[in-house]
């Protein structure tokens, strides 16, 4: 039997305020244990909350982006579950009357392209965190995460692939990057995503049952997850039994999903409206004035990448996939470097060394200006190509001047013409054997010639001058002997 998986995802997005949602304690990551908290956060009685107006403007913004329709007048509602890493043993959230609905996200794969419909998107406070220490065989609680704002992104059972997931999660990373309402470090927590995945019969119209893998937080995470999953329920269905609705935690050790808890309901969690905080009521003034800040999106990029500054096609998408890539690019040519020289050095070793390093580009300390003076030196003929790209991994991990580099390890281009000639004229002369073997018809021994005056002169003269020398100084051999 043909099986096909249907998928859908529910995206945790902490968004990017300096404060939490409900009280002034720093969202800033990291810090020493249960130090960003304060009696409102962690739920003391006697406390009350008091609405952070920069969160309600991030989801209404990253709602508007997301084609959602912004319900002007919407609530908090409390989620009621005890949890070691939840204090107040309930949550704020948003279930009967969420600040956006019925939105839309457009992706692109080998496949074509398909619209992902946004069931919802609401506002909720985040939990705690819970750190085993398997040393002692203990897990202790770190609240400094609770109370920091989320908005969860609710899509519905759209998609059929992990590719189609994928696609999906970089749009949307890439769209709440270029609104500015959140980092997106998935490896700091920052955008996580629960994966809710069955299995039916293909062509059949009746969903599975579902499972809910929680707080993945990687797109290869993401990816092995779904692969498992769509096995594991497979093979239970065709060896007659039954898939159980449940919770399942993603091992990526162990490459494999394991069952946590049954999956709750909405009325498992006794959900009724948040009594210490009245609902909320956005005026068209508001949002007209979100829309008109919408900033040009990666699309709106492109176009432009490929019309002013002649890019292609697929430079131009991969340049603004990212924010972080887009600001870097943008600064560079500010500061005087042409555009496709940066685009080339962008798209080649950065990308290279970011990969060798395993970092983001919003992680690099190289910076646009160092980039643009690299650029400076190789157009203005004090360094090659090849020494210009030595120089750029040096100077990549600390930002090292480039300048500075380049004057202390001596790499200054090589521009004496008449030093070319005596290297090549005596690479020549030691190479009696590769000179006969050209007058032979052997063109391609000339590349070897080029190689042994360029090592000669320490790899410091322009390539496509030694190699016109070489090649008159092989048609002067050439004429001599006639």
């Amino acid at each position: 039997m043909t099986w096909e998986t249907v998928i859908g995802l529910e995206t945790h997005v902490e968004l990017a305020t300096r404060t939490k949602i409900f009280c002034s304690c720093t969202t800033q990551f990291g810090g020493a244990p249960n130090t960003h908290c304060c009696p409102v956060c962690t739920g003391m009685p006697g406390t009350l909350p008091v609405v952070n107006k920069k969160v309600v403007e991030f989801a209404a913004k990253t709602a508007l982006a997301l084609n959602c329709t912004v319900n002007r007048r919407h609530r908090f509602d409390r989620k009621n579950y005890f949890y070691p890493d939840l204090p107040k043993a309930y949550q704020v959230s948003q279930l009967y009357v969420p600040i956006g609905v019925n939105g839309r996200v457009s992706i692109t794969t080998a496949a074509g392209e398909k619209d992902i419909r946004i069931h919802e998107l609401h506002m909720e406070e985040d939990a705690g965190k819970l750190v085993h220490d398997p040393w002692i065989d203990q897990t202790r609680c770190d609240y400094n995460r609770c109370g920091v704002p989320l908005v969860e992104i609710v899509t519905e059972p759209d998609f059929r692939t992990a590719e189609e997931v994928v696609a999906y999660l970089e749009k949307l990373r890439s769209t709440l990057e270029y609104m500015g309402v959140s980092d997106c470090k998935m490896q700091e927590g920052s955008l996580r995503c629960d994966v809710n995945l069955s299995v039916r019969p293909a062509g059949s119209e009746e969903l599975g049952t579902r499972t809910e893998m929680k707080n993945l937080n990687s797109f290869k995470a993401i990816t092995r997850a779904i692969a498992y999953e769509t096995r594991r329920q497979i093979e239970c269905i065709e060896e007659g039994k039954r898939v159980i609705q449940e919770t399942r935690r993603w091992d990526d050790n162990k490459d494999a999903t394991f069952s946590m808890r049954s999956k709750e309901s909405a009325q498992d969690y006794r959900y009724f409206p948040e009594p210490d905080i009245p609902p909320l009521e956005l005026t068209e003034e508001f949002l007209q004035g979100l829309r008109a800040q919408q900033p040009e999106m990666a699309p709106e990029r492109q176009t432009r990448y490929q019309r002013d500054y002649g890019l292609s096609e697929q430079d131009a998408k991969l340049i603004t996939a990212q924010k972080a890539l887009v600001d870097f690019f943008e600064a560079a040519v500010a500061c005087g470097a042409q555009a496709k020289e940066v685009c080339h050095w962008m798209l080649g070793e950065m990308m290279r060394r970011l990969k060798e390093e395993a970092i983001e580009p919003k992680q690099m300390k190289l910076t646009p200006d160092n980039l643009a003076r690299l650029i400076a030196l190789v157009d203005a003929g004090r360094l090659n190509r090849n020494t210009a790209a030595k120089v750029f991994r040096a100077v990549f991990p600390d930002n090292g001047d480039v300048e500075r580099y380049v004057q202390d390890h001596g790499l200054e281009q090589v521009n004496d013409t008449a030093l070319v000639e005596q290297t090549v004229a005596r690479v020549l002369k030691d190479n009696p054997a590769a000179v006969a073997d050209y007058q032979g018809g052997n063109q391609k021994v000339a590349g070897f010639l080029v190689g042994q005056a360029m090592r000669q002169l320490k790899g410091k003269a322009d390539p496509a001058g030694v190699k016109q020398a070489v090649e008159k100084a092989l048609c002067q051999v050439h004429e001599g002997n006639i």
